[in-house]
């Protein structure tokens, strides 16, 4: 389950209307990839829904996640934040052992993964700043 909050299902709807899509033919594909300063990193992008994605809902907007990106993903919450310095989508992942200080990337809990060899920041450290 990913709780999307109103405040992302507004800006989402709003995107799909600037690009004049229909959300009942898109929304956000929310899913995880390697890479990033902890091992896993976020991505986002607009798509349709495919077979086998579980698919979350709240005010027409949709969030399709697949299937091995949900093992990662479940219980987390999408939310827009609206900062001076940093607006956007925003994930709450209680999956994640840690964070990067920027917040697109993170190592999962679970032992045996990927993360494991990578350099992780300590928390709120940026990216690349080359602290080893």
């Amino acid at each position: 389950m990913i709780e999307v909050t109103a405040s992302a299902a507004r800006h989402l709807l709003d995107l799909l209307e600037e690009k004049d899509i229909s959300p009942a033919e898109k929304g956000l594909r929310l899913f995880v990839e390697k890479g990033g300063c902890a091992g896993m990193s976020y991505a986002m992008k607009i798509d349709a829904p495919a077979e086998g994605d579980a698919i979350f809902t709240r005010d027409e907007a949709r969030v399709f996640v697949d299937a091995e990106s949900l093992v990662y993903l479940d219980g987390c919450h999408l939310d827009y934040v609206e900062a001076l310095n940093d607006s956007g989508f925003k994930i709450g992942n209680p999956n994640a052992a840690r964070s990067c200080g920027c917040g697109t990337s993170f190592e999962p809990a679970r032992p045996g993964n990927a993360a494991d060899e990578a350099t992780v920041p300590d928390e709120g450290e940026m990216c690349g700043s080359g602290k080893n």
